[in-house]
C-alpha cells in the first residue's frame, strides 16, 4: 500500500507515476472517491504518462473510451456511474476488456463490484481543502 498527499492538482503526475508503478503485471485499476474528487483528471495524467495524445474525458454516457498510448498500447477508460444493473456491464462485454491484458481504468467500480477481478489495483481518493487530495494505492 502506498499513500500520497498532494496540495495541488499540478502534483497529479507524481500520483499517476505511483499508480503505474504499482501495477506489477496487473491491468485493471479501480478509482474510488466522491463526485468531483478528480478521478477523471488523474486518469488523464495516467494516459498522458503512457504517451496518449487523446483528450481524456469521462465516458459517462458511452461507458468506455479508448485511448492509444506509446507503441499502440490500448488504454480503456470506464465510467459506470450511470449504470443501474450488472447486466449493463455484461452487455458491454466488460470481461473482454478486463481480461485482455490492456490497461483498464475504472471509475465508479462499486456499481459492478461482483464483476471486478480480484487482483485489481485500487486507488482511493479523499478530498481535502481546495486542491488537497489524499491517495491510497493498494
Amino acid at each position: 500500500m502506498k499513500k500520497i498527499e498532494i496540495e495541488s492538482l499540478s502534483d497529479l503526475p507524481k500520483v499517476a507515476d505511483a499508480v503505474l508503478g504499482e501495477l506489477h503485471g496487473r491491468s485493471v485499476v479501480l478509482f474510488r472517491g466522491p463526485m468531483g474528487a478528480g478521478k477523471t483528471t488523474l486518469i488523464s495524467r495516467i494516459a498522458a504518462a503512457l504517451g496518449a495524445q487523446d483528450t481524456v474525458t469521462s465516458p459517462t454516457f458511452a461507458l468506455v473510451n479508448q485511448y492509444e498510448g506509446e507503441g499502440g498500447r490500448r488504454i480503456y477508460h470506464f465510467d459506470f456511474y450511470r449504470i443501474n444493473t450488472l447486466e449493463e456491464a455484461l452487455d458491454l462485454g466488460y470481461e473482454e476488456y478486463f481480461y485482455s491484458g490492456d490497461l483498464c481504468l475504472v471509475e465508479w467500480p462499486e456499481k459492478i463490484e461482483p464483476l471486478l477481478p480480484d487482483d485489481a489495483v485500487t486507488v482511493t481518493i479523499t478530498v481535502g481543502e481546495d486542491e488537497e487530495r489524499g491517495f491510497v494505492i493498494e
